[in-house]
């Protein structure tokens, strides 16, 4: 088997018997039941990824910024020069972006992979050189990936995940960077659910009216070109291949993040989402193997309106709701203290009869 197939065969449905566990365990905590809201559910489900209860506390956390260029920068899709992806690289690599900020304040380690940045990057401390191409192609013209250049991003991933969590992390924060990546996360969030371009097109870093207009035509033009244009998607859809979605509409990166997805959901640790680039890998990755959507969690719901709509056909419920359109991971940094607090409640709540609390009359 490839390495894809080797790690999807090797991802298990959510444990039921664990997930009833955890739930049974929180009804009988020192709150009234229920009282946690969300946080319960998060919990819940991690006892589920895991099979136990209660699940390994989701620290260390490590997070990886996958870094990537697209060809459809030139057709003017942002003001942003395509240039300023490998120069925001080498700011991460200097500890100088908001993700290290963040990652400082919950004590999460930052690697940055170089996917596909059209630059060459220096050797540095925190970067890992597994760059696949130069940038993918421009999608308004032809595929944005060759199908091997794909799978070569979607293993990536999986190796990344697997080496962080042998290092010694218990819970993945997928990050990433690459200037025009919002415009290949619209196309492959349309492909997906089946969504028209301008209900998924957003403004990425603050884009004019103009220039958003411009956008929207400029997915539909590769979403018609590729023959993803309207139909109800192919999140699930039998027959459908995901793998020749990201490599037609996709960003290296996009592709990267899925198998991050992927090799998590195989070593039954939780990955934390960030904004709408994961969000639409994240689509990649279920409709490769629904059962790694067990794995995931929404850290927060971005300001870009494919990302709810991603999260909406993913089921997934978003933690934080600040705004955010930064990426880099920064919103699933700010989740990840709650995450992590959801699972400490299992681990160090005393139940009623530990505490000789008194429960409410029956």
């Amino acid at each position: 088997m490839s390495l894809i197939e080797e790690t999807i065969a090797s991802i298990a449905p959510p444990n039921e018997a664990a997930m009833r566990d955890a739930r049974d365990h929180q009804a009988r905590l020192t709150k009234p039941p229920g009282s946690l809201g969300v946080l319960e559910e998060v919990s819940v489900r991690l006892a589920g990824l895991a099979g136990q209860c209660p699940p390994p506390l989701p620290e260390p956390a490590a997070v990886a910024v996958f870094a990537a260029d697209h060809g459809v920068h030139a057709q003017g899709v942002t003001p942003w020069p395509q240039e300023v992806t490998a120069q925001m690289v080498a700011n991460f690599l200097a500890g100088g972006a908001v993700v290290n900020a963040f990652a400082a304040q919950v004590g999460a380690g930052v690697t940055v992979v170089d996917v596909g940045v059209a630059a060459e990057m220096d050797d540095a401390p925190g970067l890992l050189a597994r760059k696949i191409a130069h940038g993918t192609a421009d999608m308004t013209l032809g595929p944005a990936m060759t199908a091997a250049e794909a799978r070569r991003a979607v293993e990536t991933g999986i190796e990344v995940a697997r080496d962080l969590v042998a290092d010694g992390a218990r819970c993945l924060v997928a990050g990433d960077m690459g200037i025009a990546n919002t415009t290949a996360s619209a196309a492959l969030i349309a492909a997906f659910t089946g969504l028209p371009p301008e209900r998924v097109t957003g403004r990425g870093t603050g884009i004019d009216d103009a220039t958003h207009a411009h956008k929207v035509e400029v997915v539909r033009t590769a979403l018609d070109r590729h023959g993803l244009l309207g139909g109800d998607g192919l999140l699930g859809e039998p027959g459908a291949d995901p793998l020749h979605v990201l490599a037609a509409v996709g960003g290296l990166e996009h592709a990267a993040i899925a198998g991050f997805v992927l090799g998590a959901a195989a070593l039954r640790v939780p990955v934390i989402l960030d904004g709408v680039i994961s969000g639409a890998a994240a689509m990649a990755a279920a409709a490769l193997c629904r059962d790694a959507l067990g794995a995931c969690v929404a850290g927060h719901r971005s300001a870009e309106p494919g990302h709810a709509a991603a999260v909406g056909a993913l089921g997934l419920r978003p933690l934080v709701d600040l705004e955010l359109r930064l990426g880099e991971g920064t919103g699933a940094l700010l989740a990840l203290p709650l995450v992590q607090g959801a699972v400490r409640v299992l681990h160090e709540v005393a139940t009623f009869d530990s505490a000789g609390v008194s429960e409410k009359d029956a």
